[in-house]
């Protein structure tokens, strides 16, 4: 497959995906009307910051099965749109997690000591030591806003030196705060009594301009704040007033509103400290950045479970649960070929040990493997409920720990059909063991022939020759009685398609009341 890449990613994991087959079409430096030229055909585009992958550059792309950002932030991409035309949008949120935590610890410094003032002057031919002077962090309250991965490395690395500290972050826990050694407090009385503050936010509607002129009225004079997260959090304007002021001491920045910039009235003053944007900007970043995007782009063509997919509804895949995905979705797609029309409802029990985990995925892989089946067209982890909510059908999933037969069973029913499977063994080996409540124990193979004929002597040898007699071999067979006693159900794995024309006669065969091909 095709993966466009727009931007400098690191050439190891641009290797990785050359050595899995994919055509790697670099393109860096695109304007907004080139790009639009070269994503159609691409199946997958792989960006970092600058690039802005709008609603217009996913309708031209319409081959596009997931776009990659090589870095945390995505704001320069439409996931709304990419989730309605089902396209992935991936990310790699811990590649520069580290990097950025080691970014605001150096801003945080050098705000504090004045360091690249002092360096400018130096350079310059000025002497200048005592209008430097800084202050110390030892003993010094830091605000953290946003305890998330970054924040907490930050919280360790300025326990360090000795700071206290506290937070705002309206998700973590009391519990989970005191082991980090961190006092959670309400967002004015942090500004009231942090020395210094550091962001760690996504930019949301709710967090834009979240640090504006209001809140950094409640700040003590002294107060500094360190940026590293991203642009139009912090009201530009209003923090440059604020330092200008002596409202508050000082900022240290890493983002801005609008990038690339060279242009913003914080620049104009000595107080404040900034750098372009070069939080993720260390070798060993970039390197894990490409090595973990290449891999989530990889499994994303290949239609496996991408762990850091954005915009699908399930949590991460457990190691009890990733296992059962492509049979899951094979039950779907067979449930599919049983039903004659769509159910209203589909309802999806997860029973045994499997149910003790988060098993949205699975019901993503059921929905994919079925309107995969049904519309004829590709449907991913994405835009699977988005399909079941088109077609008016309510997905209805259960979870029991009690299973009697197996350890772990998936049952799906709607229509007035079911099928049931498991993975069987020490090689945990797919099978189908219900369908319409039929006790089966076959492959969940990609041709299938299910017929439903009276229980009496010599059905399987008619059906047998009816399917012989088209040239097409049984690779596996199994035989189920059903609840009655007086109506039997086979089902054949064959080696090829079954016709429709053969379909056509076993139904006009005596004993057989109901066949359905499933491919």
């Amino acid at each position: 497959m095709r993966v466009l890449v727009t931007e400098k990613i690191a050439d190891g994991g641009l290797q990785r995906l050359r050595d899995a087959g994919h055509e790697v079409d670099i393109r860096t430096g695109l304007s907004a009307e080139e790009l639009l030229e070269v994503v159609p055909g691409a199946h997958a585009l792989i960006i970092r910051s600058a690039t802005k992958v709008t609603k217009e550059v996913l309708a031209a792309g319409s081959d596009l099965v997931v776009v990659g950002r090589a870095g945390i932030g995505l704001d320069n991409v439409d996931t709304e749109a990419a989730t309605e035309q089902g396209v992935m949008v991936v990310n790699a949120p811990q590649s520069n997690t580290l990097s950025a935590a080691e970014h605001t610890m150096a801003l945080l410094l050098a705000q504090a000591r004045n360091v690249p003032q002092a360096h400018a002057a130096l350079k310059a031919g000025r002497w200048e030591r005592s209008q430097w002077t800084g202050v110390e962090l030892s003993d010094k309250t830091l605000g953290i806003i946003g305890l998330g991965r970054i924040g907490k490395l930050v919280a360790q690395r300025a326990m360090a030196f000795g700071m206290n500290l506290v937070a705002y972050d309206p998700f973590v826990g009391n519990d989970r705060a005191r082991q980090l050694n961190v006092e959670l407090l309400g967002l004015d009385e942090l500004m009231a009594r942090s020395d210094f503050i550091t962001l760690h936010l996504a930019k949301t509607p709710e967090t834009l301009g979240l640090i504006n002129a209001e809140l950094l009225a409640k700040a003590k004079p002294n107060l500094r704040i360190v940026n590293v997260a991203r642009g139009g959090i912090v009201d530009e304007a209003d923090l440059a007033a604020a330092v200008a002021a002596g409202t508050i001491a000082g900022a240290a920045l890493d983002v801005f509103d609008a990038e690339p910039t060279i242009e913003s009235p914080l620049f104009e003053l000595d107080q404040v400290v900034v750098t372009p944007h070069l939080g993720a900007s260390t070798e060993e970043a970039q390197d894990k950045a490409g090595d973990t995007i290449a891999d989530m782009v990889q499994l994303a063509l290949a239609g496996d479970f991408v762990p850091f997919a954005v915009n699908v509804s399930a949590g991460e895949a457990s190691e009890t649960v990733r296992p059962y995905l492509p049979l899951v979705e094979q039950l779907g797609r067979i449930f599919a070929g049983l039903c004659d029309e769509c159910s209203d409802a589909i309802d999806i029990e997860y029973q045994g040990h499997i149910a003790e985990y988060d098993t949205r995925i699975l019901t993503l892989s059921v929905l994919k493997g079925f309107f995969t089946a049904t519309s004829g067209e590709p449907v991913s982890y994405v835009n699977a409920p988005q399909v079941a909510e088109e077609q008016g059908i309510e997905v209805r999933p259960t979870s029991t720990t009690t299973a009697r037969d197996y350890v772990n069973l998936v049952t799906i029913r709607g229509g007035g059909h079911a099928i049931a499977g498991t993975l069987v063994g020490l090689g945990a080996k797919p099978s189908v063991v219900m369908i319409d409540d039929h006790a089966v124990d076959v492959p969940p193979a990609e041709h299938l022939l299910v017929v439903r004929n009276d229980d009496r002597p010599g059905m399987i040898g008619t059906v047998g020759a009816v399917v012989g007699a088209a040239g097409i071999n049984i690779d596996d067979m199994a035989v189920g009685a059903g609840p009655d006693g007086e109506r039997a159900l086979m089902v054949m794995a064959t080696s090829a398609s079954v016709p429709e024309a053969v379909a056509t006669e076993l139904r006009a065969t005596d004993g057989i009341n109901a066949v359905s091909v499933v491919n």
